[in-house]
């Protein structure tokens, strides 16, 4: 898994691209996820570029490793 944190803006850029090198490099088996300041109206598309959640800004710690526990499978 990747967690990526972007308060800057760019993350309609940055984390799409991350997702794609991935994808491009045979990596398409890790996880990407996200958080930061990010519009609501930003969400989906950046889930439709691969980016599997998105954490926003009051996201606790607990509700984020329930969400990893939930859903990312470590390798043997």
């Amino acid at each position: 898994m990747v967690g990526l944190s972007c308060l800057s803006g760019a993350h309609n850029y940055l984390y799409p691209q991350v997702a794609k090198l991935l994808r491009d490099s045979g990596a398409d088996d890790i996880t990407v996820v996200g958080g930061g300041i990010i519009p609501d109206k930003d969400i989906q598309p950046l889930k439709n570029a691969g980016i599997k959640e998105v954490f926003l800004p009051g996201a606790t710690l607990d509700s984020i490793n329930d969400w990893i526990r939930a859903n990312i499978t470590p390798r043997e």
